[in-house]
């Protein structure tokens, strides 16, 4: 199931049932897991770790060199990718900066034409990137969470789980759990509630969420006094815990402008 007429470097590790199409390019020491489908033209460079049953398209570039200051020509890169993702044309995935790092790409995520992933990024399960979607160096991007066609994220940003960012949004500030954000400079703009209701999130726990971000982007408070103001005002739950937890970590601080839309 290889074309004769693609490159697949005699050191380059490739499964059972690989589907490679004519004028793919795989270099030295790439890893290419069971079952996945390497579309024409596709790049999969040195550095790139692939599970199974992942689909490359046509003209994605796989573990491209980082375009990072701080990288020296030459040396090793990482890419890592679990299995079950669709990687749509144009896409391109750069290395890790360094070669004890690596760029990540989890389990069962879609990204869209024209997505960029920059050097050391971290995504997680089940993400949708739409088309040309941005992503900087060494953003993490949680399990579940879309970003719509055009978003820009700036370099070192959260993105927490199961949250929306709506096309064109730009954000430079960690992008808080399960919310939803639009418009430019991005605002909140309420909770996910058509995806959280998809995965059977109850109206409780949903309604506890949403009084949570109103005491964050109503309330008045501090980002630290809110995080004091939230277990004294709303019952705590698995999923409070995790906003709870997301925004005392962050270290840019969390989108706060809030729509009126």
């Amino acid at each position: 199931m290889i074309s004769p007429l693609a490159y697949v470097h005699p050191e380059a590790k490739i499964g059972q049932n690989v589907e490679i199409a004519p004028f793919a390019y795989i270099e030295k020491g790439v890893v290419i897991g069971d079952d996945c489908v390497i579309k024409a033209h596709a790049s999969i460079l040195e550095g790139t770790t692939m599970g199974s049953g992942n689909v490359v398209h046509q003209n994605a570039v796989i573990c491209a060199t980082p375009q990072d200051f701080h990288y020296v020509e030459g040396q090793p890169t990482k890419v890592v990718i679990g299995n079950d993702n669709h990687i749509r044309e144009n896409v391109v995935i750069a290395g890790s900066t360094y070669a004890d790092k690596a760029t990540t790409i989890g389990n069962g995520n879609y990204l869209m034409d024209q997505v960029h992933i920059c050097h050391d990024v971290k995504i997680g399960n089940g993400c949708v990137v739409g088309i040309g979607v941005s992503i900087a160096g060494e953003c993490e991007i949680d399990d579940h969470s879309i970003q719509s066609s055009g978003v820009i994220i700036q370099q070192r940003v959260r993105v927490g789980q199961y949250s929306l960012m709506q096309s064109g949004c730009r954000v430079q500030k960690d992008v808080p759990p399960y919310v939803v954000l639009g418009g430019n400079p991005a605002g909140y703009h309420g909770i996910n509630t058509i995806v959280l209701k998809h995965i059977g999130m109850s109206e409780r726990i949903m309604r506890h969420m949403a009084n949570t971000y109103r005491i964050i982007y109503t309330g008045n408070f501090s980002l630290e006094d809110a995080i004091i103001k939230i277990p004294e005002q709303i019952p705590m739950s698995d999923e409070i815990h995790v906003i709870l937890d997301f925004i005392s970590k962050t270290k840019l601080g969390i989108v706060r402008n809030m729509t009126k839309d």
